[in-house]
């Protein structure tokens, strides 16, 4: 049995016999996400969650801050960072930012792997965002909420965490760049799935974890993954499909054209969202 095959054929038996560690979610993420989901929470009560953490109060001031939320007077707090970003946003930003302290790895390889895999969520992020953006000013359609949005890009390739992890475990067979990029491409929408399940974020977030990369797979009505494949595809993500991901977000509407995606809007747009998570 070959390497690579040996790597896939622990991490299918291991899904298989559900012994695959998941990742968790920290629990700071997890407790501002049941206050956001809580009807009757109020801005104050929310500042006061997200205080407990002043690594995240730190990073909410400065996205509050940011040229993305569009507003020139400087907030100095908590309270005001959340009542300017809003209860809503602020569920997909803890997430996000909590997140990011998963993406580490003392092994080099899987280090950069971990890294690269950080930057490029958050391309796609900034893409997706920007592409529903433009979509909402063109069509005055509303139906999509941006900070699902938000989620279902950052979300989108969380199955490549379990497969690092497991690399960085047998770091001197299968940390090896060649093993990876096939364990990735095979596993991760399924790993993706599972973890969205045991996070407890519901069908929708598993089927984009898990059908992203399958243009096979096009919901009859316009959804979150039709933005998060223009993302992907900005983002360098899908090379091979690149242009067919392009000509169906033209057909599906998702797009006017693809030079859209050139624009100094969208760009601009772009660069703006990606300044949260940076």
């Amino acid at each position: 049995m070959s390497t690579q095959n040996a790597l896939l054929t622990i991490l299918v038996e291991k899904i298989n016999n559900d012994t695959l560690v998941l990742p968790t979610l920290p629990a700071i993420a997890l407790e501002v996400r049941k206050a956001a989901d809580d009807p009757d929470i109020n801005l104050n009560q929310m500042g006061s969650v997200i205080e407990k953490d002043p690594s995240l109060s730190a990073r909410m001031i400065k996205i509050a801050n940011s040229a993305y939320m569009g507003r020139s007077v400087k907030v100095n707090s908590v309270s005001q960072a959340v009542t300017r970003i809003g209860l809503r946003q602020i569920k997909s930003i803890a997430t996000a930012l909590a997140m990011e302290q998963l993406f580490v790895s003392k092994n080099e390889v899987v280090r950069q792997y971990m890294e690269r895999e950080w930057t490029n969520t958050v391309a796609v992020v900034g893409n997706a965002m920007s592409a529903l953006q433009l979509f909402t000013q063109r069509t005055r359609n509303r139906e999509l909420s941006m900070d699902t949005m938000t989620l279902a890009a950052l979300i989108h390739n969380i199955g490549v965490l379990p497969i690092l992890t497991e690399a960085e475990r047998h770091e001197e067979v299968f940390a090896n760049p060649t093993f990876l990029e096939v364990a990735i491409e095979k596993l991760a929408g399924q790993i993706g799935a599972s973890i969205m399940r045991e996070w407890g974020f519901g069908t929708q977030f598993a089927d984009i974890a898990e059908n992203w990369r399958d243009l096979a797979v096009i919901p009859d009505k316009l959804s979150y993954i039709d933005f998060v494949r223009v993302g992907a595809a900005q983002a360098g993500q899908l090379e091979k499909q690149k242009d067919a991901v392009m000509n169906l977000a033209v057909q599906r509407g998702v797009i006017e054209e693809v030079s859209t995606l050139s624009s100094d809007e969208f760009k601009a747009l772009s660069d703006s969202a990606k300044q949260i998570f940076s």
